[in-house]
């Protein structure tokens, strides 16, 4: 009896997880980032269905699954609102409020917002203003965070600023990855196995098996082998 009561909470559970993660994956990864007020709900809401199921393993415990599918429903069919409807979008997710503009702060703003001065502060500070002063304008988006306009003077300087026009930068490309290669990220970026043999060859090594890891960036080959029976320089000890 008490092995087919472990039976069933196993079971329970793994569905649970099943559920968890195909119901996720439906309402799609916006879930796992940044989340909105209804998201929140969302995601508290299986997580609490989900440990009743675990826990209470009856028959009639199957029935939260069905609660969870009518949940995700719901947020998959309040986000295609959202994508198609001003008025619900703003119901829904709220609207940017306005916290500070021109070295004017709105105390209305703050208090509808539940962000008291301190907490105002760490954030400025945590994003590096130390002095008010430095901003034209804090925003609280919809999803909770504070957004940050610099005054120009204390905007980092970027290449347009300059006059200059940088030739634009692609990100690195691991093509080999604990001594495997990829050849379809080579292909995806016009190379092949030959050049990469090459490439390694003039480096200094034999064969792929030897390398950790390697990646291409403007056509360049870094390369970083295994160095497995060396010992890293304590620099900071």
């Amino acid at each position: 009896m008490m092995w087919e009561n472990v039976a069933k909470v196993a079971a329970l559970c793994l569905a649970s997880l099943v559920a968890l993660f195909l119901l996720t994956k439906l309402m799609g990864n916006r879930q796992m980032s940044q989340l909105t007020m209804f998201d929140y709900i969302i995601g508290i809401s299986f997580g609490s269905l989900a440990a009743e199921m675990a826990a209470h393993p009856d028959p009639e415990s199957w029935l939260i699954l069905e609660s969870m599918a009518i949940y995700a429903l719901a947020a998959v069919g309040i986000n295609i609102l959202n994508t198609h409807s001003l008025k619900a979008r703003k119901l829904f997710l709220g609207a940017p409020l306005v916290l500070y503009d021109q070295g004017k702060l709105y105390l209305a703003s703050l208090r509808k917002a539940k962000v008291d001065l301190n907490e105002l502060l760490a954030e400025c500070r945590a994003a590096g203003y130390f002095d008010l002063s430095q901003l034209e304008m804090i925003i609280l988006e919809v999803n909770g965070k504070l957004s940050f306009l610099p005054v120009s003077a204390y905007r980092p300087v970027e290449p347009a600023d300059l006059q200059l026009q940088p030739r634009q930068e692609r990100p690195q490309v691991a093509v080999i990855m604990d001594g495997v290669v990829f050849p379809k990220r080579l292909a995806a970026i016009g190379f092949d196995q030959n050049w990469l043999d090459k490439q390694l060859k003039a480096q200094g090594y034999d064969g792929h098996k030897d390398v950790l890891l390697a990646c291409v960036a403007d056509g360049q080959l870094t390369v970083y082998g295994r160095h497995d029976q060396q010992q890293p320089k304590k620099h900071y000890a």
